[in-house]
């Protein structure tokens, strides 16, 4: 018949891998995750041993031990601890605890608390049969002789107890019975300090035997009568619990842990001592080998050269290695928080996949930084199973592909500029022929209107030569910008020079507004200029494509809005569609066909940005557009 168990710890890990332990060991295993829950199951299905934590949210485990042995004083409690809790162990044993064994809890010794546990039961419903038996007696003679009966229930109590007693000692004396099959050292153990039996692996392995000193076997220095297991059991009452050495047969030596409990007699009165030691060597070595594998893996861990985290069904980051830590921080959560600042998951998540089908999966992303920065990373997922089979985990570790990308972003721009460029110069290569063609045609019939359209074709030509030029040094030469004090004014007649001639001869109307004592401000005159040219430039041409109108407006205002000089070009031309302004400052992206670069607005953008700067824009398809720039009085360099 199974055993039922209860098992209250707050660690899921623990509880799923012990309570495998505890099946196989043959007991039925009820499990609560805290103390109040614990009382619960306890009340409803009273199980004969509890195996309970000391450290616990809600209610720990002292409590649980005091509320359950005031409940039902029969029900053993074992407690598991850590090694830095000896203070509460020993408090609980203190408060009736069947015995306590620490963490990282290991099966045999963890069996052996539980046998022991068993066996006091077993006692315990032996000499409850007893005591049933004697009540029974007790009401059948009750009719003849009621005093001759209170005696003869009294004379069958003390047989009982005396059975019992006799039944140990008959297990002492037939080599210890069951107690041979054990795999520990095991011997009893009287008043005078003396070992009075011992089972088969103690005899042959140890090298003390029956009638040498309860001591003999221990070598450490201070070890003597008054503090050996068997000594303080006697003096204290209470069963013990120590980590020895102890020196075997052949002379080596071994760490044990040492298990005592007294065996009392009818007065209550201990008589004998039972010692049980388990040799703990074999399981130091394999600690050993474990931490050494812990560190070398945790150090695989830490210096592998991605980010590797590991993540459970709600996304929450349980573990992550320390160059994770380094570029997101140490207060890890739930990942799309971490990496998007987002409040629920991403769409097509590989982690919520891996969790579906147990398969590894890929993506491509784009994440933040701590520190702002945004990243391309590669990411790749693969399961983590419990021994049962199921996917509890899943483990993620991403690649940073920044670079990569930006190289494929460079050659894919270099291709998009040479192309751009290609179609650009053979355009204004076929207007300079066509201007070439008009010169001669007009020498050739002394027409002066001809060779002027023809002068005039040449220079508008070679002035968009020039420009596209200028702009493709600009993009090829990274260039850091050096700001000195400019008059706004005199930089503003620079633009105003280098504009009005494009509008002569054009139907379109120049309002200049400069709001006077602008004073200085902080820039780099030479970007600056380029900037607001290239903005006006597309402010002209979107003028130029707009048909529809028989005239147009280009405005152009300067003022000073607290520390920023703020420029406002408005133009009625032909504006822009929603996909044209979601590309406007794209590198090479051009409205205008083969008439544009697709660099004046991208340098433009650049050149306020490098000014800590900002641009902004509002536009409506045939209605024109209005560009707002603002510039720091004080750039920083």
């Amino acid at each position: 018949m199974e055993k039922k168990l209860l098992l209250v710890d707050d660690e899921e890990g623990i509880r799923t891998v012990l309570g495998i332990s505890l099946m196989d060991m043959g007991y039925a295993v009820l499990t609560a995750e805290n103390g109040l829950d614990a009382l619960t199951i306890f009340r409803a299905e009273k199980p004969s041993i509890v195996l309970t934590d000391i450290k616990m949210p809600a209610m720990d485990g002292i409590q649980l031990l005091q509320t359950i042995k005031s409940e039902n004083p029969d029900t053993e409690v074992i407690m598991i601890t850590g090694h830095g809790d000896m203070d509460l162990a020993i408090k609980s044993l203190k408060l009736n605890a069947t015995d306590f064994v620490t963490k990282p809890i290991h099966d045999d010794i963890l069996e052996i608390a539980l046998n022991r546990a068993t066996e006091r039961i077993f006692m315990r419903e032996q000499l409850r049969r007893h005591t049933e038996n004697l009540e029974k007696l007790v009401e059948e003679k009750s009719a003849r002789l009621v005093q001759l009966e209170r005696l003869t229930a009294i004379d069958q109590a003390v047989e009982g107890m005396s059975l019992a007693r006799r039944l140990i000692a008959d297990d002492i004396g037939q080599n210890f019975g069951n107690f041979n099959e054990m795999p520990c050292f095991v011997s009893i153990h009287n008043r005078d300090l003396k070992i009075v039996a011992a089972n088969h692996l103690y005899r042959t392995r140890l090298s003390s035997t029956i009638g040498d000193s309860s001591w003999s076997i221990y070598t450490d220095a201070d070890t003597t009568p008054d503090t050996c297991p068997v000594g303080l059991t006697f003096s204290s009452g209470t069963g013990q619990r120590f980590n020895k050495q102890i020196q075997f047969a052949d002379g080596t030596q071994s760490p044990v842990m040492v298990h005592t409990a007294p065996i009392r007699n009818s007065t209550g009165t201990i008589d004998l001592v039972i010692e049980i030691s388990a040799d703990i060597s074999e399981i130091k070595r394999l600690q050993d080998e474990l931490n050494t594998t812990q560190r070398k893996y945790q150090q695989l861990f830490d210096e592998s050269p991605c980010y590797i985290t590991v993540q459970d069904r709600q996304f929450q980051m349980i573990a992550a290695n320390r160059r994770f830590k380094d570029d997101f921080g140490d207060n890890i959560a739930q990942c799309f928080r971490v990496y998007r600042q987002r409040t629920e998951p991403c769409l097509n998540c590989p982690v919520a996949k891996t969790f579906e089908d147990g398969q590894p999966h890929q993506s491509e992303m784009v994440v933040t930084s701590k520190i702002g920065e945004q990243m391309h990373l590669l990411i790749g997922t693969a399961p983590l199973f419990t021994a049962d089979g199921h996917i509890n985990q899943v483990m993620e570790l991403s690649t940073n592909i920044t670079q990569i990308r930006q190289l494929q972003e460079n050659l894919s721009a270099l291709g998009l500029m040479m192309s751009s460029m290609s179609h650009a110069v053979k355009g204004m290569l076929t207007a300079l022929d066509g201007g070439i063609y008009r010169i001669q045609s007009g020498l050739k019939k002394q027409d002066s209107t001809l060779i002027q359209d023809g002068l005039d074709d040449v220079r508008i030509t070679a002035d968009r030569i020039r420009h596209a030029v200028l702009d493709i040094l600009y993009y090829a030469k990274e260039r850091d910008i050096r700001p000195e004090p400019t008059e706004v004014q005199n930089m503003v007649d620079d633009v105003i020079q280098i504009i009005e001639p494009k509008l002569a001869g054009r139907s379109i109307q120049w309002a200049c507004r400069v709001e006077p004592s602008l004073g200085c401000f902080v820039v780099d005159r030479g970007a600056m200029r380029t900037a607001l040219i290239n903005i006006l430039e597309n402010a002209v041409e979107a003028c130029l494509e707009n048909v529809q109108r028989p005239s147009h407006t280009i405005d152009f205002h300067v003022k000073k809005v607290k520390n920023h000089i703020s420029f406002e070009i408005r133009d009625t031309g032909i504006g822009m569609s929603s996909e044209i302004q979601d590309k406007v400052f794209t590198l090479f992206f051009s409205s205008k066909g083969q008439r544009g670069t697709g660099l004046g607005l991208f340098i433009a953008k650049k050149v306020i940005d490098q000014h800590q700067g900002t641009i902004r824009f509002q536009s409506e398809k045939g209605k024109g557009a209005t560009f707002w720039i603002d510039i720091p009085i004080n750039t920083k360099p």
